[in-house]
């Protein structure tokens, strides 16, 4: 069929479709995809949908759609994919001369009107659908068995109408319709990734801070190394973290150096900035001498894995005035009016330590030393990289990038580290990022929250796969450094369980809020100084939030429900500071077959007890309308009998947030 204009029968608003199907839909195996389109006809006879899904081994499955609210002409269904690879599909709309018939026989027997002509009309319609070519042979011997009934003028008319209306009858139909005027919407294509491409638990340090020393009487600093880091690993695991991300641990530049917080005055033994990247001990390609060797690395990447914890690794394409690079290939940065290369600015700030890279210049030259930069990465046990400052190159050359590598590594999923604008964000995702950083650092009041939500889990949630962190090295939003611990539980558990994918910089679960003056960026920044933390003591001490991020990230695993973006739900409160959301997921897309259902009650206000009614639409939870439940709360073990309405009280002191199981009746 042409894509072009109407088919026999209007099939519009196809879903899951990315810019018309100009690029591949987003999914992760194991993911519940929503599948909707618009269908209508001239007149009034019935129509049928459904979706044709091809599977990357080429398998086709035809899955039946349900009209939405009368009036809409909408039409929908889910369904998991469990195989990675590309899928396509289309929508096929039909006449659906059964439920046509149907519905004109059932009025006028009714009224006593054309009764043995609508009977003739039905045994023609069964007979002519049984002779069918793709129907099987068990199928049409029920039709004609049917019609047989519908033949026998010794019963009623209305008793033969009741033949046709039996269970039996609609799941003879519903597994093959009676079709006529099929008509097949264009072929979109659905790119169904590794369940790390989706869902996953990340944590960020510095290995140069696990394991520095300093020596009082010298007054310097001995660097942590992976040596030291790999100490560090089984505690990040038993916190149910999945993925460990490093910032650069690539040689850093000494020519224009930072100091700490930033300062341009770096004394000796200042360890600079991770992101100025390059010196005389090398580049990209290239590991820090003071983090150890090849084989420390291997080692480090070996027992990571081993503890089933991947290693996700920065990317950043910039140099250091001291890069190789900058001798070798000078064409590849930005020359000034006065000859001086361009350094790295984001107004105020500026980062003279750094050179950005111009992707206009010597395009091909750059483009395969990116290339082999990651390659060689992978061919060191690298499958996951945190792109810093994507939006800062071109689109095209991501597109190539990440098309090359997931062509030959389609195992390898790429972060996008980009705070800017919505359509460029959306564009890095439509390139081919796997995942991105998010705004969700600033959203919240619970009428952001609610908004944020609702646009990555249903308005972009085709292109744009969200990976939520409360804080970063360079981000300490201002919710947070007033907010306290009460503030970091609330922050920790929106992102564990609004989304699939999210993420906690280390000192996070110690509470660290302090923030340089008139900045949202901590303090004595990490980025610019070893920051070793005693986080046992914090343990013993009772002051840590390992336990509570153990605990949310346990359940995030218990629950598959938790794992999918697009099954959010909101839910009312009388007071505007609670936020209502549920995640529920049908048994039919459990591995155990039984629905998995959580209810999520959070106080966004850390500074005070709210407590108030809060009302659930309880068929969002799969639940009949007044049902009375038991629900239990994953975080305290404490269980309740619910219904429609519902009172809490959340103390940001105590628990600021209910995460609530919905136990169904065996």
């Amino acid at each position: 069929m042409s894509t072009k204009g109407y088919g026999r029968i209007p099939i519009e608003s196809v879903s899951p479709a990315v810019d018309g199907g100009a690029v591949p839909a987003k999914a992760f195996e194991g993911e519940v995809i929503p599948f909707s389109a618009i269908v209508y006809r001239e007149g009034h006879d019935s129509l049928g949908a459904e979706v044709l899904l091809t599977s990357p081994s080429g398998k086709t499955s035809v899955h039946r759609m349900f009209a939405g609210a009368p009036g809409t002409d909408s039409w929908h269904t889910k369904v998991q994919l469990k195989e990675i690879g590309t899928y396509s599909f289309a929508i096929r709309a039909f006449g659906d001369d059964f439920d046509t018939w149907h519905h004109n026989a059932s009025v006028k027997i009714a009224a006593g009107v054309d009764e043995e002509l609508m009977m003739l009309e039905g045994i023609a319609l069964l007979t002519r659908a049984a002779s069918e070519k793709d129907r099987t042979a068990a199928n049409a011997k029920a039709l004609v068995e049917l019609a047989e009934k519908l033949s026998d003028k010794k019963r009623s008319p209305k008793a033969r109408l009741a033949e046709a209306e039996t269970p039996e009858v609609e799941k003879l139909i519903a597994d093959q319709p009676i079709r006529s005027l099929v008509t097949l919407s264009q072929t979109n294509t659905i790119r169904c990734e590794r369940v790390r491409a989706g869902f996953g638990a990340w944590y960020e340090f510095f290995p140069r801070s696990e394991g520095a020393k300093f020596d009082k009487k010298t007054k310097t600093w001995t660097s942590g190394s992976f040596k030291t880091a790999i100490k560090r690993l089984p505690a990040v695991r038993a916190m149910g973290f999945d993925v460990l991300y490093m910032p650069p641990i690539h040689p850093i530049g000494e020519a224009y150096r930072k100091g700490p917080n930033n300062t341009l005055n770096a004394a000796a033994g200042d360890p600079g900035s991770p992101w100025a990247i390059g010196s005389s001990a090398g580049g990209h390609d290239a590991i820090h001498p003071d983090l150890g060797t090849e084989k420390d690395f291997a080692a480090f990447v070996k027992k990571a894995n081993e503890l089933g914890l991947e290693i996700a690794l920065d990317l950043a394409l910039q140099a250091s005035p001291d890069h190789p690079w900058v001798k070798t290939n000078p064409e590849w940065f930005t020359t000034r009016a006065d000859g001086s290369i361009a350094y790295a600015e984001n107004p105020p700030k500026k980062y003279q330590d750094i050179y950005p890279i111009n992707f206009d210049n010597d395009t091909d030259g750059i483009y395969a030393e990116v290339l082999r930069i990651v390659e060689l990465w992978i061919s060191r046990g690298v499958k996951i990289f945190r792109v810093d400052n994507p939006h800062t190159k071109p689109l095209d050359f991501w597109q190539w990038l990440i098309g090359r590598v997931n062509e030959k590594h389609p195992e390898v999923v790429f972060l996008a580290e980009a705070f800017t604008r919505p359509a460029m964000m959306h564009g890095l995702g439509k390139a081919g990022f796997q995942q991105s950083y998010t705004y969700f650092t600033w959203r919240n009041s619970t009428q952001e929250l609610k908004a944020y939500l609702t646009e990555v889990a249903y308005e972009s949630s085709n292109f744009f796969r969200p990976n939520f962190w409360p804080t970063t090295p360079d981000i300490l939003p201002e919710y947070l450094q007033y907010g306290g611990r009460g503030g970091h539980k609330i922050r920790a558990a929106i992102a564990a369980t609004a989304v699939p994918s999210w993420g906690m910089y280390a000192g996070y679960e110690l509470v660290e809020s302090v923030a340089r003056t008139g900045v949202e960026e901590h303090v004595d920044s990490e980025k610019y100084e070893y920051k070793p933390r005693d986080f046992d003591a914090a343990e013993k001490a009772g002051t840590s939030l390992a336990p509570y991020v153990t605990k949310l990230n346990e359940i995030r695993n218990a629950h598959p429900a938790l794992a999918q973006l697009r099954n959010i739900e909101f839910h009312s409160s009388e007071d505007g500071a609670i936020l209502v959301y549920s995640k529920h997921l049908d048994g039919e897309h459990t591995q155990n077959g039984k629905p998995d259902t959580v209810i999520v009650v959070v106080n966004t206000d850390p500074h005070a007890v709210r407590e108030t009614m809060v009302t659930l639409d309880l068929w969002k939870l799969g639940l009949p309308d007044n049902a009375v439940f038991d629900v239990t709360d994953l975080i305290t073990g404490e269980t309740w009998n619910w219904g429609t309405r519902n009172y809490v009280r959340l103390d940001p002191a105590v628990e600021p947030v209910h995460i609530l199981r919905v136990n169904r009746k065996k």
